[in-house]
């Protein structure tokens, strides 16, 4: 009797673990089916703010942005990556592995990557001591665990640890910086897009900076240049409302920034949308190319204080967790996923959870890594010099 009521209860196992297996194969091929129809979809969404405009007469942006869903989790998982980067950043200032200063991007993250999706390896990219979001999005194509380490000052960081937050770049991807000196990138933007006009390779150039840049005299400098050559340039202001912690209508005479180039045209545009901001940027490369340099102001709020020591005392508390709820480009492509059906919550867990990973392994890369030998203090000081323009005619060297 009970061999019989065990052999029967085996039975009856069997046939569950049957069924069982062959239910979770039916849900795993319609997964996959879903995901198959997902991944050819496109979709389409409109803009909630519409563009402000100088001196481009009938010329603008789409006010739409269509993507697939490839490109959206792409896009969320570049994003995510660069806020769980400064997150973590920002516990190792507070546990003193990280000295000197540090900037953080939390809450513009949707500008780095919708402008970076755009651009080709041709073109230039330099900004300001924000820098860590544009270093580690696709094209410009730095690690998690080498801007990491470059923060904790290691020999394995991007600028073998003789930069820190400040000064990261990566020459081979056109990334130039990672400038400490407010406005000091902007000249060096000129400079990269007369270097394109100059050898006709086709490439343009971003040259980024902060709202409190914008009033400096090198930044004007630059715009005459970039007007009198008509340079492939694009001037963009990363508006995050407060400079270092001052409200721009108390910093600036005039505030609509887009206006500042006079006879440049200008665009304002709402930069927490990161369709949006790869609208812009498709509108702006190829504009610059054909006609000369145009001025960006993307519409942008950080999350946290000019620096991580800033305490934000400057704005309120409602303030800043209202734009959290309300603007958080994070939160935006992720609603854009789910309400088109692109991916399932999981999925976008999924996604987070591995990046979670990525950062922590970061993160110990950083701490395991070595410190720059004492030889170091000697390399990367001084080159030789390449004259351009001698003395001498005959000595110097003329474009053909």
């Amino acid at each position: 009797m009970l061999q019989r009521f065990t052999n029967g209860f085996a039975s009856a196992a069997r046939v569950n673990n049957t069924f069982s297996r062959s239910f979770a194969q039916q849900a795993a091929q319609q997964d996959a089916q879903a995901d198959k129809k997902a991944a050819g979809k496109e979709v389409t969404v409109n803009f909630k703010k519409p563009y402000k405009l100088h001196n481009l007469q009938d010329q603008s942006p789409s006010m739409t942005g269509t993507s697939t869903r490839e490109d959206l989790l792409d896009y969320y998982r570049q994003m995510t990556l660069i806020r769980r980067l400064e997150l973590a950043a920002d516990d190792a200032y507070k546990a003193r592995n990280i000295r000197g200063f540090l900037h953080l991007y939390n809450g513009q993250e949707a500008v780095a990557v919708g402008w970076d999706s755009v651009f080709t390896a041709k073109d230039h990219i330099v900004t300001a001591y924000r820098c860590h979001g544009w270093l580690l999005t696709k094209r410009c194509g730095s690690t998690a665990k080498e801007i990491l380490a470059e923060l904790f000052g290691k020999k394995t960081g991007c600028s073998h640890g003789k930069g820190g937050s400040m000064h990261m770049y990566n020459i081979p991807k056109h990334f130039y910086g990672g400038n400490g000196i407010v406005g000091a990138q902007v000249p060096l933007g000129a400079g990269l897009a007369w270097s394109e006009k100059y050898l006709k390779t086709g490439g343009v150039c971003l040259t980024a900076m902060g709202d409190g840049a914008i009033n400096q005299g090198q930044v004007y400098e630059s715009f005459n240049m970039a007007t009198i050559h008509k340079l492939p340039l694009i001037f963009m202001i990363e508006n995050n409302r407060y400079a270092m912690g001052t409200p721009i209508a108390r910093g600036s005479a005039t505030s609509e920034f887009y206006q500042r180039g006079n006879w440049i045209p200008g665009i304002q545009y709402d930069a927490q949308d990161v369709l949006q901001n790869r609208e812009v940027a498709k509108f702006a490369t190829e504009y610059v190319r054909n006609h000369g340099p145009l001025v960006v102001e993307a519409m942008t709020y950080r999350f946290v204080g000019h620096s991580v020591s800033d305490a934000g005392a400057y704005r309120t508390k409602d303030e800043v967790d209202r734009e959290k709820k309300e603007n958080d480009p994070l939160v935006r492509v992720r609603d854009t996923i789910l309400e088109h059906n692109l991916a399932t919550e999981a999925e976008l867990k999924a996604i987070t959870n591995e990046v979670r990973e990525e950062i922590a392994e970061a993160v110990a890369f950083a701490k395991e890594s070595p410190f720059p030998d004492p030889e170091e203090l000697y390399t990367d000081v001084e080159v030789e010099p390449v004259p351009v323009r001698a003395v001498e005619l005959v000595n110097s060297y003329i474009p053909k």
